[in-house]
């Protein structure tokens, strides 16, 4: 009875072995391409090389393939997420990479690519940030905005503020497109947040235009020339680096912030 246990035994563990191997066969593995990282916006090197020439090759991305992950390659990584079913969040983890490698299997690297690895990720943290509500779309903005400050922004940082200028106060009178912008470069320059435009964006939490997509909007001709006068200095909150529309904020501890004044819907805050 031992025997024949022992050798029942065996022939499971021997059969639960096969069958484990041949499942490692027949599932695809994105190492011989991607690394293990994460891919964010402000990465570069080897794996952003590899996730544009993917999304060109598919029709997604349209841009240069330089190994740098910006403005137009994170519209690209969303707009896929999105047309694959998966979460929007232009973060290029193990899923997506997995999905982008079976929508891609013949696509093989038309340009050098150099260096290694893959460098840099968005800011992280909470905070509270201004309403907005509707349907989301995706949109890529052309805007060139010139950066005519000091701050080292780059065009893309100018066109994804524009993106979130237009998503969080589009229907707001001029000057209060000012001050989403204003709130923004605030952040940007506050200890307190992520030190780049990406990164106090991206924050989670901290913009519902992110959380509802309305950010993806293409920008209109007023939120691009409202990004421009905040660069410019102009800053109508006088410093403030939180606001909220008390008809539909839902955060008890925003209403505790210092209020300065309220520019239209939203009341800006210290």
């Amino acid at each position: 009875m031992n025997k024949r246990l022992i050798v029942i035994t065996f022939c499971i563990v021997f059969v639960l072995v096969v069958a484990f191997q041949l499942k490692q066969k027949m599932t695809p593995s994105t190492e011989e391409t991607f690394s293990k990282n994460e891919i964010r916006y402000g990465a570069t090197g080897t794996d952003v090389n590899e996730l544009q020439g993917r999304l060109k090759f598919i029709g997604f991305y349209g841009g240069n393939i330089d190994g740098d992950f910006g403005y137009k390659t994170l519209v690209a990584v969303k707009r896929f997420q999105g047309e694959f079913g998966m979460t929007v969040d232009g973060i290029v983890g193990p899923k997506t990479k997995l999905k982008l490698w079976e929508a891609t299997k013949n696509w093989k690297p038309t340009v050098p690519i150099s260096g290694g690895g893959t460098s840099g990720t968005s800011g992280g943290g909470t905070t509270t940030g201004g309403g907005g509500g509707g349907a989301t779309t995706g949109g890529e903005s052309s805007a060139n905005l010139t950066p005519s400050n000091n701050l080292g922004l780059s065009e893309q940082d100018l066109n994804l503020m524009a993106n979130a200028v237009n998503g969080e106060a589009r229907g707001e009178p001029y000057i209060g497109q000012i001050a989403v912008a204003a709130v923004i470069l605030n952040r940007v320059k506050n200890p307190s947040f992520p030190n780049s435009v990406s990164g106090v964006i991206f924050q989670p939490g901290a913009f519902t235009a992110v959380a509802d997509g309305q950010i993806w909007l293409t920008p209109n001709e007023s939120t691009k020339r409202a990004v421009k006068d905040a660069l410019n200095g102009m800053d109508p909150t006088g410093g403030c680096i939180y606001y909220f529309n008390p008809e539909t904020a839902t955060s008890k501890w925003i209403w505790s912030r210092p209020q300065v004044k309220q520019i239209g819907k939203h009341i800006f805050c210290k």
